[in-house]
Parts: C-alpha cells; structure tokens; sequence
C-alpha cells in the first residue's frame, strides 16, 4: 500500500494539489502564501495593539465578542504555526473568531519574530512578553486572570509546550490549560514516524526533509549543541506541574510519535492529558482542508476541550 492510499479520501485533493517546496529555496514564496481560511464572523470585534516585546515593539491580535455583556471571560493566548519560519496572526482570523463565538471567550494572538532571521530564542521569548502582557492586562482586556489558557498548531503547539514550561519555571503567569495542538517538539528526528513521513512518502505535506531545515533554521548554530527544552520541549526532564492539557495529530503527521512520546511523559508526571489520534490525516490537515468532516471533527474536538478547561469542568 502507498501511502497516498493511506490517507483519508476526502483529504486526497490537496495531495494533488499542494505546492511541494523547498524551504531552503522557496521561502519568501512560502511566506507568501495564503492557507484556506475560515469564513469570518459578523460577531466578533477585532483590534490590532503594539506591545512592548523583549527587543521590539510586537503585534498582537485581541478577539472578543462584538456584544460582550459586562463579564470577565476566560482568554485563549494563541500562537500560530508555520515551522518557526512562516506564518502571521491574520492567518488564523476565521479560527481565533470562532473560538470566541463557540467558547465565549477573548482571544489573544500574538505575532512572534521568525527565523532564520530571528533564532531562538526570539520566538519563545516574544510568546512569553505576549502572555506576561495579557495576564498583567486582564483588567483592561475584560478577562479573569485566573482562565487563561494557552495554544496553537505545529510550531505554534511547540511554542505552546514550551511556553507552559516557562511559565512554571517563571512562577508566572498562572495558565490555565495548555492545548500543544501536532506540537513540533524534537530537534533531533529518531522518531519512526520522523523518518517514515519523507519527502519520498508524502512529498507534498509537511514531512523530514522540511522538518529538518525548519529546526536548523530556528536553531542555528545550537542545532548541533545542547538544545533547551525551551526551544525543543520533548528535551525537557521533567514535566510535572504544567497545566492540564490537550492534543491531537494526524497518523500521517511525522510528528506523531514526539506527541505521543510526550503525551505519556506527561501523564506519567500527574498532568491530566486528553490525546486524539485520526488515522489517515498529514500535518495540519485541519487548516489545510479545514470543511473536511475530520477536519471539523477535530476542530470540534479540541473547542468542546477548551470551552470545559476554561468553565473548570476537567
């Protein structure tokens, strides 16, 4: 069996469709591409604020409901993906609005610097100035400070796991929940899967040969170093007392056995963890086919996951 027949029917279109790319060479075409979006909300208010950042000023996204009654709600720190090399907040406009309708909360998404022309540490430590400001603004934000959750996909997972765990470190801010969404996690690719999702099998998804240029990329000169569980979470050795959490990946994803990996790590360290494996889905196929039934499935999943964390229903 090839593994195009593994792969869900209704996902096969982008197979066939997909531009297969070279990071090393197309990644100003990358950066300029636009992934499906879904459709935005009449009911959703959003506003564009520049925030003090580590070494530069830093955009962030506020979502919240257009006709919000006088409450504080719970928040959603999100964090987009892109391998640490692409990606912007205004990628991700139609899913932020629709966890502010579906979770009646406000979302903040924050526009951390890429590599390789900002290497680790930029990226953490803008996720981390992004999060600190949210908590220290919760008054103004109409948010309770003790419902604040953290997620996002891919890098934005691996940023998420990694922002949890400085966080801990930090003493603060206090998380709620945490939701490490196909987490890129591991610098070192032994998995299985990292070597059986290749540019051979799957070239036109997310697979080896990207994730290898990507984690370069964002390491630089420390890839061959003694990596931080910062920038490499699945390098952490210990992961007790980070927030409860939650995630999914496809089968297909070569991220799949780091997730897994981790998922165990952190059950075994008293963290309560809620985990979805969809046979027959690549890497990040609910963005990428985003109306597909498990696309939405899954999405449906992880918002019914969140709206229990942040009404402290786990």
């Amino acid at each position: 069996m090839s593994y195009e027949d593994k792969v869900l029917p209704e996902l096969l279109p982008m197979l066939h469709s997909n531009v297969i790319f070279d990071l090393n060479k197309d990644l100003v075409m990358m950066r300029n591409l636009k992934q499906p979006a879904l459709e935005k909300s009449p009911h959703v208010l959003t506003v564009t604020r520049m925030i003090k950042g580590p070494e530069s000023q830093l955009l962030v996204k506020i979502y919240e409901p257009k006709h919000r009654k006088n409450e504080k709600l719970p928040a959603l720190f999100w964090i987009h993906g892109g391998g640490y090399v692409l990606g912007h907040p205004d990628g991700d406009d139609g899913l932020c609005e629709c966890f502010v309708n579906e979770v009646n909360c406000v979302v903040v998404s924050i526009d951390y610097r890429l590599a390789p022309e900002h290497k680790y540490p930029a990226a953490i430590e803008d996720c981390y100035a992004g999060l600190k400001w949210t908590a220290d603004n919760s008054e103004d934000l109409g948010i309770d400070a003790s419902r604040i959750a953290i997620a996002g996909a891919s890098a934005g997972g691996g940023l998420t796991a990694a922002l949890a765990l400085m966080a801990r470190d930090k003493g603060e801010p206090k998380i709620s929940f945490q939701a490490p969404l196909y987490p890129m996690l591991d610098d070192r690719n032994v998995t299985p899967s990292s070597y059986e999702i290749n540019e051979e099998n799957l070239p036109a998804a997310w697979n080896r040969e990207a994730n290898i240029v990507a984690w370069n990329m964002y390491l630089g000169q420390n890839a061959s170093a003694e990596v931080s569980p910062y920038a490499a979470p699945a390098r952490a050795k210990d992961l007790t007392g980070l927030p409860p959490a939650y995630t999914f990946i496809g089968q297909l994803d070569p991220f799949r056995d780091e997730t897994i990996e981790y998922v165990a790590r952190l059950a075994q360290a008293g963290v309560p963890v809620e985990f979805h494996l969809y046979p027959g889905c690549f890497h990040g196929f609910d963005s990428i086919i985003n109306n597909a039934e498990i696309s939405r499935r899954a999405r449906g999943e992880f918002i019914n996951a969140l709206k229990r964390a942040l009404n402290k229903q786990i």
